[in-house]
């Protein structure tokens, strides 16, 4: 990792632009001596069983469970960039067992089946704490659990609710109340708490990407790294992708492209890309971890539209994530985009206002990221070319876990297996798509404003219900 600093003089109450002021431009998880050296691109025509587009987790999962599925099977993944390049190398590294993106949007959207959901999702992160085991990846991987914070009355009454509900549904969740929590982690802001034993994992996401690329690589599966997948076409009684400098052809496709513009342009519409952004401080001190106290290592966010997402890395930094969630007029997508000052400077105010007793200390790395957001909040599915094509795509922010599960999902429409996976309602529908520019900005940005009226008062306004009424939504 860098260890580039410049020495400031001393601001009382820590100043977030001062706090700033050395921070690598760069995702701190890919800062990594270790980061593996790029497969060769594709410069050729390659023939294979199944060809993955995409090298972040759900393509990985994809590539992997298909070989575990039938070692002989001939299996090819493309990668436009680096695997783990894009969002499974520059999120939170929190692996949750919610397939939904959480309780109440799950009850909401899928109650007859919730249950169902509820106990995949846990078994599904079982599974990969078992992979991760298996491969001997090393990825740092905790099952902390997290809790869920409350700042402001209403959302305190909000997570007592939340508690009362979720174990009537068999959820291993407990209400701290102010002293609780307190007790747990030492922020003057926090009212309550809402505690997962065992829904969460942390990791660090690029190791585990890359962990996965090592593990397919065993298995058999044939990597090519940037190359982009630049169309997709029958060839017989096959399927062609094409890329940069060569093709790929195969009896199946699947396509795990996550924001990026999809080959099935039908699917499109259902997914927007929204930026993401993230800090990451130099490793506390013994004095600054007595402050906090964060003993137990859970992974933490709050219950506010606007919330934020952080927890400690293996050498006791503090991640600090979330909080604005940016889309850009026409689904822009850029590299200039991963930097955001204003939304940094944001954060490190919401920093040191949540963890005032860490004056002083500094951020090493400040970056960004795109984020696959579907109106749903959590992941669809879908086959194209007459089954012979299968994607997933709109996991909102919660993809670290969901992606294998939708690996899963991909491999049994096409390898046409019935399954407790394919007859589930979640799998066998799909989100309301959302409008076109200009309608799907000026949307986008009457919810994100709404939603920032909603974390002060407490209410949602009209603009909101009638979100909610059509099923409509925006969240990271």
């Amino acid at each position: 990792m860098s260890k580039r600093r410049i020495d400031f003089p001393h601001v009382p109450g820590g100043d977030p632009v001062r706090a700033l002021a050395d921070a690598e431009p760069t995702p701190f998880w890919l800062d990594d001596p270790d980061r593996p050296t790029p497969f060769p691109a594709l410069a050729a025509e390659e023939r294979c069983d199944l060809v993955v587009v995409g090298g972040g987790y759900c393509g990985l999962w994809t590539a992997l469970l298909a070989k575990e599925r039938n070692p002989g099977r001939d299996v090819v993944l493309v990668e436009a960039r680096e695997i783990g390049w894009a969002a499974s190398g520059r999120n939170g590294g929190f692996c949750e067992a919610s397939l939904t993106h959480g309780l109440a949007n799950g009850l909401a959207r899928w109650p007859d089946e919730f249950a169902d959901l509820h106990r995949l999702g846990i078994e599904n992160l079982d599974d990969i704490e078992d992979a991760v085991r298996r491969y001997d990846i090393d990825c740092s991987w905790e099952r902390t659990g997290s809790i869920t914070v409350a700042t402001r009355p209403h959302e305190a009454e909000e997570l007592r609710e939340h508690a009362r509900l979720a174990r009537s549904l068999g959820a291993a969740t407990e209400f701290l109340g102010t002293d609780a929590v307190r007790a747990e982690v030492a922020s003057p802001t926090y009212l309550a708490g809402l505690a997962d034993r065992r829904g969460v994992a942390l990791v660090n996401p690029a190791r585990l990407a890359w962990g996965l690329r090592a593990a397919c690589v065993r298995s058999g599966v044939r990597i090519y790294e940037r190359t982009t997948a630049t169309g997709l076409g029958r060839r017989g009684a096959g399927m062609v992708v094409t890329t940069g400098y060569g093709r790929v052809v195969a009896r199946h496709v699947a396509l795990a492209t996550n924001a990026f513009p999809s080959l099935v342009r039908r699917v499109r519409p259902f997914v927007i890309p929204v930026y993401d952004y993230v800090l990451a401080t130099e490793p506390l001190t013994a004095s600054q971890r007595d402050a906090i106290g964060w003993r137990n290592r859970q992974g933490l966010s709050d219950t506010a539209n606007q919330f934020h997402y952080y927890r400690l890395t293996a050498d006791n930094r503090i991640l600090w994530g979330g909080y604005d969630a940016v889309y850009h007029y026409g689904a822009r997508l850029s590299a200039e985009l991963d930097q955001r000052p204003a939304t940094f400077k944001v954060l490190a105010e919401n920093f040191f206002r949540t963890f005032p007793q860490l004056d002083g200390i500094r951020f090493t790395h400040s970056w960004g990221g795109v984020i696959d957001a579907c109106s749903r909040f959590s992941a669809f599915f879908g086959t194209a070319a007459r089954g012979q094509v299968a994607y997933a795509l709109g996991f909102t922010g919660l993809g670290v876990g969901a992606t294998r599960f939708a690996a899963q999902v991909m491999l049994d429409r096409l390898d046409g297996l019935p399954t407790p996976r394919t007859e589930l309602s979640m799998v066998r529908t799909k989100p309301l798509p959302f409008p076109p520019e200009p309608i799907r900005w000026l949307g986008v940005e009457l919810t994100r404003r709404s939603m920032i009226r909603a974390d002060r008062s407490g209410k949602r306004n009209l603009w909101l219900h009638a979100m909610d009424a059509l099923g409509l939504g925006f969240d990271s």
